[in-house]
């Protein structure tokens, strides 16, 4: 399924919607989207220090391929943006080259992503509330699995954060308690490379 999602969760397979996504500027995009709950792109422009006209073009390949959508406006000159859902897997949808190019792309992307926020959190932990430091932080685990249990691992993974992200819709500030903050969960899985029998 090119776009199957939820209000918080969305599965993406399509390789146009895939390479439409995995863009550097497009990702900024969708991550400040998120971040702001709804932004104009003119506000987005200010912030990525790009042209308006550029921003709104990205937006609008954005909300082509359902990654963003059209947010309630303020007044009739504002035409704010808000993303469609805050958790993604992605999928190389009958396994094509070109597919695999832009989901190995967008993973590197995420872990990437998540060690600079990791770093980015490591340097202030000192001065944040210590409840969040308790909690925070890398949990490691070496698991030998089949293929059936690492697809019910990732499952009840899913099952864990689709409550979280449905009761704080995308793109809704307004839902957010003013002590919430942004969590970034990056899920990385990756089966190892068996090791030679008797190294």
């Amino acid at each position: 399924m090119s776009l199957e999602s939820d209000p918080g969760r969305r599965v993406v397979s399509d390789p146009l919607a895939l390479r439409a996504l995995a863009h550097p500027l497009r990702l900024k995009l969708c991550a400040l989207v998120g971040r702001e709950g709804s932004l104009t792109a003119a506000a987005a422009a200010r912030q990525l220090g790009i042209s308006q006209a550029l921003a709104s073009h990205h937006l609008r390949q954005l909300a082509k391929y359902g990654f963003v959508e059209q947010a309630d406006a303020g007044d009739n000159r504002e035409r704010p943006w808000r993303i469609t859902a805050v958790s993604h897997r992605f999928e190389a949808a009958g396994g094509s080259a070109e597919a695999w190019e832009s989901v190995e792309l967008l993973d590197r992307h995420f872990v990437e992503q998540a060690a600079a926020q990791l770093e980015d959190w490591q340097q202030r932990r000192a001065d944040e509330d210590p409840r969040w430091a308790e909690h925070a932080g890398v949990s490691q685990s070496l698991l030998y699995l089949t293929v059936e249990e690492f697809a019910e691992l990732k499952q009840r993974w899913d099952e864990l954060v689709a409550p979280l992200a449905h009761r704080r819709p995308a793109g809704d500030a307004g839902s957010r308690p003013v002590d919430a903050v942004p969590v970034n969960l990056t899920l990385v899985a990756a089966p190892l490379r068996p090791t030679p029998s008797g190294g």
